[in-house]
């Protein structure tokens, strides 16, 4: 069947099966994000209580809309600005997910530039390696960091056999901000690869060549033409492991310090140890606040340019 430019219809039944292909992946949002979050922005605008659950509920059996607004509180949201560690664990999460996510892009992005000019029978292997660590828990992987950065851990004893630490010498690393960016690389590493090896693939190698025909050096053609033409991949990786990163619980808890301030650690803390449910939902709302407007920012920027 064709319409009048000549052009076929589409199938009756095609519209609809588009329209659920759309709805599938919005409706997993909805139910999995948007509705868990109205949750617990609710929370974070009620008031703490010695109950079960531990707040003031709110929107609960009242007429009108007057007397519901005002059971609405900002206290968990002020309570967040009057103490300084939250703002220090903010500034600290940034911190240390910007430095990681610089890391993991330095060490990524080499190892999947050789993966990509690697033969093509050897690629399907490289790549399962990547991937290879997947297939452990993320926990006993992180614990097992702690066997390896611990003073009298295998680290220490490698030292020490190779004569770099004497018999008496320890590597004191467990409990420290290093600690916690080597299990952050280690851990991310494949979010950064992955993406970066997806892009370079991809590269057309003959322009390369006609970079070599008209006098650019190896290097020189890296950084004109292989560079620019992988910054999707780089955008997708650096986002991939800088969100998780920023609100990253289980590294810092095990690998991490006292003194090794993370949001996802305060988060916990209010939530499990002090059953503060609104003051943890109102640091929950904020984190994701600070990750996604941002990434809407840019968004926005990436359409703008596109155009």
């Amino acid at each position: 069947m064709t319409d009048t430019s000549g052009t076929a219809a589409p199938a009756p039944g095609a519209s609809k099966l588009r329209w659920l292909v759309v709805a599938i992946p919005y409706l997993w949002l909805v139910v999995f994000f948007l509705v868990p979050f109205l949750i617990v922005l609710k929370i974070s605008f009620s008031t703490y209580a010695i109950a079960q659950p531990p707040y003031e509920p709110v929107f609960d059996q009242l007429s009108t809309v007057w007397e519901r607004a005002q059971q609405f509180t900002l206290d968990s949201y002020r309570y967040l600005t009057e103490d300084p560690i939250y703002l220090r664990s903010y500034l600290s999460s940034l911190r240390i997910a910007a430095i990681s996510t610089v890391l993991l892009l330095l060490i990524g992005f080499p190892i999947a530039y050789g993966m990509a000019r690697a033969p093509s029978n050897m690629r399907t292997t490289l790549l399962m390696l990547v991937i290879l660590p997947f297939w452990t828990s993320f926990l006993i992987r992180v614990y097992a960091w702690i066997g390896i950065l611990k003073p009298e851990g295998l680290l220490t004893v490698f030292l020490q056999w190779i004569g770099i630490f004497g018999p008496d010498q320890q590597v004191h690393l467990l409990n420290t901000d290093w600690a916690v960016f080597i299990g952050i690389v280690y851990s991310y590493l494949p979010f950064m690869i992955l993406p970066l090896y997806a892009t370079l693939e991809k590269l057309d190698d003959t322009l390369l060549e006609a970079a070599a025909d008209l006098g650019a050096r190896p290097f020189k053609s890296f950084w004109v033409i292989t560079v620019p033409l992988s910054m999707p991949g780089v955008i997708a990786g650096s986002f991939l492991c800088f969100i998780p990163i920023v609100g990253e619980f289980v590294i810092p808890d095990l690998l991490g310090g006292s003194d090794t301030l993370m949001i996802g650690r305060q988060l916990w803390n209010e939530f499990n140890a002090n059953r503060d449910w609104p003051t943890s939902s109102a640091v929950a709302v904020v984190l994701l606040l600070i990750l996604v407007v941002p990434i809407m920012i840019f968004q926005n920027y990436g359409r703008r340019t596109a155009q």
